[in-house]
């Protein structure tokens, strides 16, 4: 299993089309997985996933908001102004790995996360909480509380859940940017996949 690097790059968010549209948004706050770092821009999992919403579901359009380098605290900071601009339908929560290669405490992440899931779920908007796993050099007992945490959070709150965003491609480096850590643009249709297969159930026509 490879771990996500920490970066300190931060790529400016975007949507992908207009929120002035009369469509359903599908926000994602994410870090450098879902903000395309190193990677052409659209060609990133968000931008296929939004390929398909206007494919299959032509009511929703992606809003993405994330930002490399991000943390769970990071999240609850700007996930006001996000929910006020985009005023979602959906919420695709894809943050925690960056506070785990910190070493933050578990219990701060759990808070932060749990923060922003309650702050759309006030808003009547639903959430799909994206879990990461870290490699057992952190500590298998961290490791493993850390990869529980995703799931347990989803059943507490009523969240629906991708279990690990890297399922499938972790283990092969032929997945990944030339520094071992960030999903190349080969990977990003399995990404996608991954994300679509728990997202397309949480669609209304």
């Amino acid at each position: 299993m490879l771990a996500l690097g920490l970066t300190t790059i931060v790529h400016t968010p975007h949507a992908t089309t207009s929120q002035t549209t009369s469509k359903k948004n599908v926000l994602v706050i994410g870090d450098s997985l879902s903000a395309e770092y190193g990677l052409q821009r659209g060609t990133g999992w968000v931008e296929l996933i939004a390929q398909r919403l206007q494919e299959r579901h032509p009511e929703y359009q992606i809003q993405n908001s994330s930002i490399s380098g991000d943390t769970t605290r990071g999240g609850v900071s700007r996930l006001p102004d996000a929910l006020d601009t985009y005023k979602p339908s959906i919420v695709i929560l894809e943050l925690g790995a960056n506070d785990a290669l910190r070493g933050l405490p578990l219990e701060a992440t759990r808070e932060n996360l749990n923060h922003m899931i309650n702050m759309v779920h006030q808003t009547g908007a639903r959430v799909l909480l994206v879990g990461m796993q870290i490699p057992p050099n952190y500590g298998r007992t961290y490791t493993r509380q850390f990869q529980q945490l995703f799931p347990d959070l989803a059943q507490e709150t009523g969240s629906a859940l991708v279990p690990f965003l890297l399922e499938g491609i972790a283990a092969d480096l032929g997945f990944f940017q030339s520094d071992t850590i960030h999903p190349n643009e080969k990977a990003q249709p399995v990404l996608a996949d991954t994300v679509w297969s728990a997202l397309a159930p949480m669609l209304q026509p």
